[in-house]
């Protein structure tokens, strides 16, 4: 059963992220791809491990719009194919980043 909060919608979504320690210093860089996205957060996936004490600043393009969501990661775990699967939480969604994610979002139930 899924205890979810929110459902989540398959998404192939190019992002970049950058991760910062508890002193707001860019720790780790790099790209990645959404595996799926809900209002709470997103599965993402990458080449390396994303450390879960980071912090992560996402720019992920939704169709014709950019946002920039900062994110907790809840936990990063290696695939069988060697690829790196890292669950984020959302954090302190900005009005314009809320309404950008719901609008895309809503294109799933469609």
């Amino acid at each position: 059963m899924d205890n979810r909060k929110h459902p989540r919608f398959d998404s192939g979504n190019l992002l970049s992220y950058v991760c910062l320690d508890n002193q707001n210093k860019i720790v780790q860089q790099g790209m990645g791809k959404t595996i799926d996205v809900s209002e709470g957060g997103i599965l993402l996936e990458t080449h390396v491990s994303i450390n879960p004490d980071f912090n992560v600043l996402l720019s992920i393009g939704f169709e014709n719009e950019m946002a920039d969501i900062k994110g907790n990661v809840i936990y990063s775990r290696k695939r069988n194919d060697g690829m790196i699967e890292s669950g984020i939480k959302f954090v302190n969604l900005t009005n314009e980043c809320n309404t950008i994610l719901s609008s895309f979002i809503k294109k799933f139930h469609l």
